[in-house]
């Protein structure tokens, strides 16, 4: 049985210096509540694409060539990779506002468009990344498609190997607040009655049996819920298996509160790098409606670099 480094009590003491905060919710900024986020189906996908309202972004990691292979008619491909890199003390980190302004406008979009996201195999995340940077970016409307590439084809909609024409976009930099949490800012809420942290990750490394990490737990008191469980990723049936498909709202609403998560709290989401918390934001965000939900960009990557206090072993709270 995995030990805890200590007790949970000493754990969460020792964040008492951190800071002294109020801790009322965390309220985004008014510019965050001006985008939505929003599941597509594959046919309302091939509408989009046939409508000129709706940018595409093929966001599937490279090399590229399952984009030459075939996507969504005019879609463009831009990596998921591309919209992050190393910050000078961190890799992994989100470009500033005005790189991203500036790769947005290569790939033809301006600040006042719809854009609709997708990706394949197992890199959902990657799409769900790029929606949050959208919104965190200002764009109004944003779509995930539902079930990935692989499900747009299943479902017969059209597929192209053309590659659209289209003219840069004129994105001017915009950088909304009140959507991510700073490791600052996190310290002093640690433990609080009002505050809960959701852990997307695998279950080895938020116990620390996995020692990718320059230290390796979780922070104390977070609630494992591996992203997964909010996906079709481990149906039992074979042919339904699907990590970009969605579970039914009524399903994720069931989970989430199943484990304390519910919208009278301020949700806290930190994983690895970004990614898993992204998909857990927009579900419980935009899907689920809660209003006070932020995403720790810095994640494990940040906090395993620390001397903050971390727990190892299993979530407590699993079995309640």
């Amino acid at each position: 049985m995995l030990r805890q480094l200590t007790s949970r009590r000493r754990l969460l003491a020792g964040f008492a210096a951190a800071a002294a905060v109020s801790v009322l919710p965390l309220q985004a900024g008014a510019a965050a509540a001006n985008t939505t986020i929003q599941l597509t189906s594959p046919a309302e996908a091939a509408q989009a694409s046939r409508s000129g309202q709706w940018k595409i972004l093929d966001v599937r990691p490279v090399p590229p060539l399952d984009y030459v292979a075939g996507h969504i008619p005019n879609a463009v491909h831009i990596s998921e990779q591309a919209f992050r890199g190393s910050n000078g003390r961190l890799p992994y980190q989100i470009w500033p506002a005005a790189d991203l302004a500036n790769l947005l406008s290569k790939s033809g979009i301006s600040n006042r468009d719809s854009v609709l996201v997708y990706s394949d195999g197992t890199n959902v995340l990657g799409a769900t990344l790029v929606a949050y940077i959208l919104e965190k970016s200002g764009v109004p409307r944003v779509a995930l498609l539902d079930g990935g590439f692989s499900g747009y084809k299943a479902a017969g909609s059209p597929t192209t190997k053309a590659f659209p024409t289209y003219r840069p976009g004129t994105f001017k930099t915009t950088d909304v607040k009140g959507l991510n949490i700073s490791l600052k800012e996190l310290l002093p809420l640690v433990g609080k009655p009002n505050v809960v942290i959701v852990d997307p990750r695998p279950k080895a490394q938020f116990e620390g049996t996995d020692q990718t990490f320059i230290r390796n737990g979780h922070i104390p008191g977070a609630i494992n819920i591996p992203w997964q469980a909010a996906t079709e990723a481990n149906n039992a049936e074979e042919a339904l298996k699907n990590p970009h498909k969605f579970k039914s709202v009524e399903a994720l609403r069931k989970l989430f509160a199943s484990r304390g998560v519910t919208p009278d709290k301020t949700v806290i989401i930190s994983c690895s790098t970004g990614r898993e918390a992204s998909l857990q934001y927009i579900v419980l965000k935009h899907l689920l409606g809660y209003p006070n939900v932020r995403v720790y960009e810095g994640s494990w990557t940040e906090y395993s670099a620390t001397s903050h206090p971390l727990q190892t072993g299993p979530d407590s709270t699993a079995a309640k």
